[in-house]
């Protein structure tokens, strides 16, 4: 079968044939019917992040969604031809082991979430990572009805936070320095939209969730977050930033690292799309096209997220 594998950082991805994956005991193969492309799989390549990938070459992909082919021994949670999703983790395909931008994946058996009725697998493959990790960053900071929340960033992860946030009942100030989704973020509901953060720094912003970690905004949401507030980190743009120590003691704040998130969440994620009560912006792209796909999420060309579709 195709898959598309990452060799070493620093190095494009190549489309290549391997052996089809087999389920062994408490394992199932899924048919890929849709991989969606995200930012970590930039630092993947750019070497950002290519320490933590289990070994290479390797096969990337961690938002996988599809229809499983077959089961192994003791399988009993799911069945063949049952539609599911993928809920990334750590230890998760497409980074301790080979991932769905392949024709198939094999997983846990305990790691596949049942799709619910209502939603397709283009919505439901960034469902398993981006809204998952959005909607757990909300989570850990208590965004409730009535937060004063800011959110840096209004790509894959943010667009959908300021959906969920909206639905929670927050007040929602949106940092994002491409203006052409400023008015995706306000027909979401957001009160405010700029370029900085900081621009809203005297709105006594409670949480800020930094989606974007470009280095700068985490400094930002440091110096604009109200005292006694809280800055949750999702973002890794940068593996480092420079923020204020003095900030952190004097306002006494607390700053949250945010990863993934659970099942449970991830299938609140599902339900609130299969609802219609949130979405992600997509543009599918063919499973040839998945190289060419992270190279467009390199220069910042892509708004949303970019989703390769598989034929049945």
């Amino acid at each position: 079968m195709k898959a598309w594998r990452l060799t070493a950082a620093h190095e494009p991805l190549v489309l290549t044939e391997v052996d089809e994956p087999v389920a062994g005991p408490g394992e199932v193969v899924i048919d890929v019917r849709a991989a969606s492309l995200c930012h970590s799989d930039v630092g993947f390549l750019d070497g950002t992040l290519t320490g933590i990938l289990g070994f290479t070459p390797i096969t990337l992909g961690h938002e996988i969604a599809g229809v499983i082919a077959s089961i192994g021994a003791d399988v009993t949670s799911v069945a063949v031809g049952d539609r599911v999703g993928v809920p990334t983790a750590f230890g998760g395909p497409g980074q301790a082991i080979d991932g769905g931008f392949a024709e198939k994946v094999k997983v846990g058996a305990d790691w596949v979430l049942p799709l619910p009725d209502g939603i397709s697998f283009e919505q439901a493959a960034p469902a398993t990572d981006a809204g998952m990790t959005a909607y757990h960053a909300l989570k850990l900071g208590g965004v409730t009805a009535g937060t004063k929340l800011g959110i840096i960033g209004a790509g894959g992860l943010g667009s959908l936070a300021i959906q969920f946030a909206v639905g929670l009942g927050a007040e929602v100030y949106v940092a994002e320095i491409n203006e052409a989704v400023w008015d995706n973020a306000r027909g979401y509901g957001a009160t405010a939209v700029a370029k900085d953060i900081m621009e809203f720094a005297d709105t006594g912003l409670e949480v800020i969730v930094d989606y974007a970690g470009f280095g700068t905004t985490t400094a930002g949401a440091i110096d604009a977050v109200a005292p006694k507030g809280t800055v949750v980190q999702v973002g890794l743009g940068r593996e480092r930033a420079d923020i204020s120590s003095q900030n952190v003691v004097f306002k006494e704040l607390r700053y949250l690292g945010s990863s993934a998130g659970s099942h449970e969440d991830c299938a609140a994620v599902m339900d609130l799309i299969a609802a219609g009560k949130a979405s992600s912006i997509l543009t599918e792209i063919g499973f040839d096209e998945i190289g060419e796909g992270i190279e467009r999420l390199q220069r910042g060309e892509v708004v949303g997220r970019l989703v390769a579709v598989l034929p049945e």
